[in-house]
């Protein structure tokens, strides 16, 4: 009634048969846009369509799609059996029909012997088990999962990612997958549409987001720990900051401006001085805290820059649930993270780090999109 635009103008082909995850901080319209797909939500303008079939005006049980909430929605006074086969039974189908689709999916997902217990007996792994099989035996032609794993325990929700790969490898039915963690989307999305504020800010491959963002929120979203931000000036083929001297990348077409850019690393870009490429620039660096983690070691330190205060950072940094992006808000330096080899033993006081120049990413401080610093990303159809 106000005008807003919960989705805004959104243009996303979903493949047949691939697992696209819609993701972005909260508000960003990427459960809105699946509520649409699904039937729950009405369009104001534009049109769906599942298949060859538009669907604008097709009821949600006509749709022939099955949809998983975060908030699981079993029947508390139903059996896990009854809760698998409570569609097919909707159907009209008979007992033993429902029974001989419920058993193999039961068993596949690990509930088969839960089938007599009631959800309040179930651990929330295995509701989560039994709200996915629900789907699963309708056989549907596409699947709808709004945060399923979100409720679950950090552990478990890493052991779900898995399970939910391996069944889509299985199944190979179309899904849709909306989550506000990007590591989440990064690990389960063949294709990942990024949206902000109602907008697609960018749809394609994991790795290629990573390593080719459209823009700065995509730059600052993607990737954990996130990349590091602050401002630069191009000069001479070189890309000078905080006292620091970068070179860059070969055939750059920056390579003969003079301007100003908002300069991005990602933390693995950095590696110990001592066992990189010899041809890296180095830095020396004293840092603030040190974080090993048995295989990688994080250093955060700050340089002699004022942080990156963008829209489009500060949205993305609010996005991260274990407020990454704020632990070092009142700091007035840019503080960077480097993702360095744990085995490798560290220095007291000061670090000398390789930075590979190759992996740079410059963004224009007015608009925040790309500039082409390098080879650009093939596009993903």
């Amino acid at each position: 009634p106000d005008g807003t635009a919960g989705v805004d103008d959104l243009d996303l082909d979903i493949p047949d048969g691939g697992f696209t995850v819609l993701v972005g901080p909260s508000g960003s319209g990427k459960s809105t846009a699946l509520r649409m797909v699904a039937g729950l939500e009405d369009t104001t303008a534009g049109t769906i369509r599942i298949g060859d079939r538009v669907v604008n005006d097709v009821a949600p049980k006509d749709r022939d799609i099955a949809m998983v909430f975060q908030s699981y929605a079993l029947y508390p006074h139903m059996s896990v059996r009854d809760n698998l086969g409570f569609a097919l039974k909707l159907r009209g189908e008979g007992k033993r029909r429902v029974r001989a689709q419920v058993a193999p999916v039961a068993s596949r997902l690990g509930i088969g012997e839960q089938l007599a217990r009631r959800p309040r007996q179930l651990s929330g792994g295995q509701r989560q088990r039994v709200a996915l099989g629900r789907a699963i035996v309708r056989e549907p032609r596409a699947f709808l999962m709004d945060e399923p794993l979100s409720n679950l325990d950090a552990k478990l929700r890493v052991s779900m990612r898995a399970e939910l790969a391996r069944l889509h490898e299985r199944l190979g039915v179309t899904t849709v997958y909306v989550t506000h963690d990007q590591v989440e989307a990064m690990t389960l999305g063949q294709r990942v549409a990024v949206m902000r504020d109602g907008v697609l800010q960018q749809v394609d491959t994991p790795q290629n987001l990573f390593n080719h963002p459209r823009n700065l929120f995509v730059a600052a979203f993607i990737g954990s720990p996130a990349m590091n931000l602050v401002e630069a000036k191009i000069d001479g083929g070189r890309v000078r900051f905080a006292g620091i001297d970068l070179p860059l990348p070969g055939g750059s077409p920056l390579a003969g401006e003079q301007r100003r850019v908002l300069l991005g690393l990602r933390p693995s870009d950095f590696e110990h001085a001592a066992g990189a490429d010899a041809g890296w620039p180095r830095i020396r660096v004293k840092p603030d805290v040190v974080e090993q983690l048995g295989s990688e070691t994080l250093l955060i330190f700050g340089i002699d820059a004022p942080p990156v205060m963008a829209d489009a950072v500060r949205a993305a940094s609010e996005a991260y649930t274990d407020d990454e992006g704020r632990l070092f808000a009142g700091e007035e330096r840019a503080m960077f993270t480097a993702s360095v080899d744990g085995k490798r033993a560290l220095p007291s006081g000061e670090v000398e780090l390789a930075v590979d120049f190759t992996a740079l990413h410059c963004f224009d401080p007015e608009t925040g999109d790309a500039l082409d610093v390098r080879r650009a990303a093939q596009p993903v159809a």
